[in-house]
């Protein structure tokens, strides 16, 4: 089976008044990163239901979970979009909250953090992919974390499993203690995760800048039979305008015995 590709990114909320970068301006940017890179997935966090809408039109291939409908104009999702030829059998979308299936946010959390995951399955092989957005708070980031690991050991250990999103802060922190297993107080089931980047991780979030010296807090982690055949920062930009204020990340992996 040929590897399996995928790309995560904060799309940067569409409502923002960004000036030059506000969506009505780096939506071309956004089409073209995507006429320049495709995958098999593609995860995308902070999305407004429009910007979902675009994106729909411009991935005509791919089919989608994580929409929220009806929504507040404001509202923000976390996306997967999957090539429609893997069929997605699986999908759960939760809060990372006190009340995960009820729209909601901890009360000390700034926003209402989401979760969104599906297992999907083509030519006789599953995977399982999670796309999520922390909030801010450190104590927030590892509960948030803790509540992620506690859902995924209520589905099969033995499905791979790919790990995407904006957790806002860097592999140093214990958030990602927490998914690797390495954290020395908040204690799950495994089976773990392991960071596709190596240290010193390239940045991610630049504030449409382009400057590639600022913290990774956008992460690709995985866990199973998986093997990493490729990563990279992608710092795609369309006549100087970037599709996002993060670089998207890309990964490709091959499935192992």
């Amino acid at each position: 089976m040929s590897p399996v590709s995928c790309i995560t990114m904060n799309m940067r909320f569409g409502l923002a008044k960004d000036g030059p970068n506000s969506w009505k301006n780096r939506k071309r940017s956004v089409s073209a990163l995507f006429e320049n890179y495709a995958a098999d997935f593609i995860c995308v966090q902070e999305a407004n239901n429009f910007q979902t809408n675009f994106l729909s039109t411009v991935l005509k291939d791919c089919n989608y979970i994580g929409e929220r409908k009806p929504a507040p104009e404001f509202w923000q999702n976390n996306i997967i979009f999957h090539h429609h030829s893997w069929i997605c059998t699986h999908k759960e979308h939760f809060f990372l909250s006190l009340t995960p299936d009820i729209p909601s946010r901890r009360p000390d959390s700034r926003w209402p953090r989401q979760c969104t995951l599906g297992i999907f399955t083509k030519a006789g092989r599953s995977i399982l992919f999670i796309n999520t957005h922390f909030d801010f708070d450190e104590p927030v980031q590892t509960e948030s974390a803790r509540m992620i690991m506690t859902r995924l050991g209520n589905l099969p250990a033995n499905i791979p499993a790919v790990l995407m999103g904006d957790f806002n802060c860097p592999p140093t922190c214990p958030t990602h203690q927490v998914f690797t297993g390495h954290h020395d107080k908040i204690k799950t089931d495994g089976p773990f995760f392991t960071n596709i980047f190596k240290s010193p991780q390239p940045g991610t979030r630049h504030g449409f800048t382009g400057n590639s010296s600022g913290d990774h807090i956008d992460w690709i982690l995985f866990r199973g039979n998986l093997t990493p055949t490729r990563h990279m920062v992608i710092q795609f930009n369309r006549d100087g305008c970037y599709p996002s204020d993060h670089f998207p990340l890309y990964a490709a992996f091959e499935f192992t015995a």
